[in-house]
């Protein structure tokens, strides 16, 4: 005869709510102590954990020595954001108890669950010196410092689990997650060396992604990796970051087409993506798609106003399609934000927009403060030289054709120039 226990998670699974409840009462009563705790496991790895409590209490009552149940109390406690309940489980647990690992284990969770890392990563060390052949504990060490992102230390808790004959623990395949810290430590061979051997089932987006993105650091591999990303858009496609590093492997073997097509699906998904949108911006300019570009810029900084590089891109687009106005209200409003980064391209494009309009006062101001930080920029002192002559600033007409003509001395146009401007300044000071 099946006991209550049985009979009430038949009754979960099946969604008679109510006949469960009836069952689960009637466990505690009739069933055994083995079944009882059996069936609080159940539950809290149902997510039942307010019934997992409550078996769990039932048993420590009768076995107050019983120390894995305050271990398993600490844990729901710690799910349900009582760490003050978590701790007087835990502190009741002496370096004696069979169930002491464990504790330190639980603790640990609890201090990282706090922001105590310190404190967290001590229990488990605590934990790896008094058995350092315990799996479980390997294993957290090892998760601990992944979660962390230092995967160096990571890496040698794991590989002592591979040493253990531990390739799969807790649902993780170990190999995989060794393979992925080499590869953000950028130890890219030993990342291959691992990722490369893991089985299909085993191949999370994760696991997908770093193995796509090592194909993509090396120019012989970019194939594999266009594959690779494009394997894991099939298998999930709302895998966000997936799409930049994939348009721009499109953009580097000249598939624009595809490129915007990529960028344009990830931005479906992550419509707040700075980069996605400069790219597509980008593309779509170089495929000749002048309106959709602006139309990218614009809808990137209405979700990104304070991003510099996107401000930056659209502003060089405005400068060139001589869209100054609209190029002006763009800097002024990014200006306005006193926070904001500055670039001295911005003063730049002001300039070249201020006298797109012909309002020189501020063109001069713009041009003046673009100076100090394009000296050695030829294009940029050739156009200011031009400027100011026509705008009578004979000094910085004088400087910046001296600072040209330093970079582009055999620019025979600018010579004749310098020519015509000494013969001036000979005149004005005879008269």
């Amino acid at each position: 005869m099946a006991s209550y226990a049985e009979r009430m998670l038949t009754e979960l699974e099946l969604g008679q709510t109510e006949e469960a409840k009836k069952s689960y009462a009637l466990s505690l009563r009739h069933d055994d102590d083995d079944t009882i705790y059996s069936l609080a496991e159940e539950l809290y790895g149902l997510g039942f954990s307010n019934q997992a409590q409550r078996a769990y209490k039932k048993l420590l009552e009768k076995y107050p020595d019983a120390d894995e149940l305050r271990t398993a109390l600490a844990d729901i406690a710690i799910d349900d954001g009582d760490t003050e309940t978590a701790m007087n489980y835990l502190a009741e647990v002496k370096p004696e108890s069979d169930a002491y690992l464990q504790s330190l284990i639980v603790m640990a969770d609890l201090y990282q669950s706090e922001g105590i890392y310190e404190a967290a990563e001590a229990k488990l060390k605590t934990a790896y010196d008094l058995a350092p052949d315990e799996p479980v504990i390997a294993f957290a060490l090892g998760e601990y410092y992944f979660a962390s992102a230092d995967y160096k230390n990571a890496i040698p808790y794991y590989r002592t689990l591979l040493e253990q004959g531990e390739r799969h623990f807790s649902g993780v395949d170990v190999a995989s997650r060794i393979g992925v810290a080499y590869a953000l430590v950028g130890d890219v061979d030993r990342a291959l060396a691992y990722l490369e051997q893991i089985d299909e089932a085993s191949l999370t987006p994760d696991v997908r992604f770093q193995l796509a993105m090592i194909y993509a650091a090396d120019e012989e591999t970019h194939d594999k990796g266009i594959k690779a990303f494009e394997e894991l858009r099939e298998i999930d496609p709302d895998y966000a970051t997936l799409y930049e590093p994939l348009g721009a492997l499109y953009e580097h073997q000249h598939k624009d087409e595809q490129a915007l097509e990529t960028y344009q699906d990830g931005l479906a998904i992550d419509q707040f993506n700075p980069k996605m949108y400069e790219r597509a911006a980008i593309v779509s300019e170089r495929l000749g798609q002048s309106n959709e570009a602006q139309s990218f810029f614009k809808e990137g900084l209405k979700y990104n106003p304070e991003d510099v590089t996107l401000t930056l891109d659209y502003s060089d687009w405005l400068t060139l399609h001589e869209q100054h106005e609209e190029n002006i209200r763009l800097l002024n409003d990014y200006f306005a934000d006193d926070e904001a980064d500055i670039d001295p391209v911005m003063y730049r494009n002001l300039a070249k927009s201020y006298a797109g309009i012909e309002d020189f006062e501020m063109a001069d101001k713009y041009y003046q403060a673009a100076l100090p930080f394009f000296d050695t920029d030829a294009s940029f002192l050739k156009d200011a030289y031009y400027f100011f002559r026509e705008a009578g600033e004979q000094t910085f007409a004088k400087q910046t054709l001296d600072l040209y003509l330093k970079l582009v001395p055999d620019d025979y146009e600018m010579l004749e120039e310098k020519d015509i401007l000494d013969a001036q300044n000979d005149e004005d000071a005879f008269f």
